[in-house]
């Protein structure tokens, strides 16, 4: 058994445990999964056995539950604080946490128009002028990112803040719907969304997604 349980809901649609899981990944703690099947007339009761939030994914550590995903990022990054997971230089940090807290209230439009679904296609869908707006705010963001911190890194591995960090784990849900809903991208933050899928993490959590079983009929479109 692993010193940390992390409560995670469908791989496929679930944009949070997403976000949860490559944090934990990225950490680099060894972690049991719960898994807790989304949108069924027992799966409130089943997330607040481990959340009392009613929330997506939680951290159990050593009696502990650690239920928002930034509050996760902050606590392993307290427990790992040489695991990278936000950047070494103050400005490159500080903007970080903004870009993450950004991600964390905004863009709302894009996540109601553009629920995640990570096996699906819908070329087009969602794509209206509000989320048209929030998606060139994202994007624009990533390449100020890229500009001005990735090149001073240590290591440019093609993340926004060079390295993998949080930051990148908060957007990687959004990576997923813009290929979903085939949006089109210029070269530059088309290979920032390729460097994200190509992390081994994301790879795998896409993989599995991919083979997941379980539909949920109103993320599912004709």
């Amino acid at each position: 058994m692993a010193e940390f349980t992390l409560a995670i809901g469908n791989r496929n649609y679930s944009s949070w445990s997403l976000r949860g899981w490559l944090i934990a990944k990225a950490a680099g703690i060894a972690f049991d999964e719960e898994f807790v099947r989304l949108k069924l007339p027992d799966t409130a009761a089943a997330i607040a056995r481990h959340s009392p939030a009613g929330l997506l994914p939680v951290l159990a550590h050593n009696g502990l539950a650690v239920w928002d995903t930034l509050a996760i990022a902050e606590y392993l990054n307290e427990l790992r604080p040489d695991a990278g997971l936000w950047p070494t230089a103050a400005a490159a940090r500080a903007v970080a946490r903004a870009v993450s807290a950004e991600m964390h209230a905004g863009f709302p439009d894009v996540r109601r128009e553009m629920p995640m679904n990570i096996r699906g296609s819908f070329p087009g869908r969602g794509q209206t002028p509000d989320t048209r707006v929030q998606i060139q705010r994202m994007t624009g963001l990533w390449m100020d990112c890229r500009k001005r911190f990735a090149g001073s890194a240590a290591r440019d591995d093609g993340f926004l803040f060079g390295t993998f960090t949080v930051a990148d784990a908060m957007y990687a849900p959004m990576v997923t719907r813009l290929r979903t809903y085939g949006v089109v991208l210029d070269p530059a933050a088309k290979a920032y969304c390729d460097a994200v899928f190509a992390w081994p993490a994301m790879a795998q959590w896409c993989d599995a997604a991919a083979h997941e079983p379980w539909l949920i009929a109103e993320y599912e479109f004709d």
